[in-house]
């Protein structure tokens, strides 16, 4: 089945831009091979957006600053207003996350890269339909900003596939998200009444 994959970068104090947007701080020399990043590609065909991830990619796009190669990606992005026009080769989903999930999982096709942000991770994860998170970690504080997970009260329990330490201090970690198992109903312990009870 194809796997809905988070791949990101965070300041090394878990956040994914500043509480602008802005992301100055990942303007910095790349190591050879870019972290990995033309091979995960090759693994994806359809990116998952949130509204502002959606406009921010718009707005480098418009600014010439780099932005994801996007021919031959179906994009699909999440808001509760979507606008009125809507960029080329994007689609907003109207269908609730679950059941868009179920059905774009159920499609033949490569896994499927949630871009985010941290809102859109937030709900997806919420409804259990995140298998994976790759976490590029820069050795930068920002300060404050924007999370990875939008805050809710949950316990998310995760198992580390594999870690990579690159020459810039970069921190690659690779993470499977453990789902919880549905609860079995408990046998009933209380005696049944006989007939003669009954009667």
């Amino acid at each position: 089945m194809r796997k809905i994959i988070v791949y990101i970068a965070t300041s090394a104090d878990g956040f994914i831009a500043r509480k602008d947007g802005a992301v100055d701080w990942l303007d910095r020399p790349r190591v050879k091979g870019n972290y990995g990043m033309g091979e995960f590609y090759k693994s994806i065909d359809t990116i998952l957006w949130g509204r502002k991830t959606y406009e921010m990619v718009l707005r480098f796009q418009k600014e010439g600053k780099d932005a994801p190669d996007m021919s031959g990606i179906e994009n699909y992005a999440f808001s509760h207003k979507p606008p009125r026009k809507v960029a080329r080769g994007f689609e907003f989903v109207k269908q609730p996350i679950k059941e868009f999930a179920k059905s774009l999982r159920a499609k033949k096709g490569k896994d499927i890269w949630m871009m985010g942000g941290g809102g859109i991770i937030a709900s997806f994860l919420d409804e259990g339909e995140i298998d994976e998170f790759i976490i590029h970690m820069i050795p930068t504080f920002i300060g404050e900003g924007i999370p990875l997970v939008a805050p809710r009260n949950r316990t998310v329990i995760l198992k580390l596939l594999s870690s990579k330490n690159y020459s810039d201090g970069v921190v690659r970690l690779h993470y499977e998200v453990i789902r919880k198992k549905p609860e079995k109903k408990k046998a009933s312990t209380k005696p049944r009444r006989s007939r003669s009870q009954v009667a």
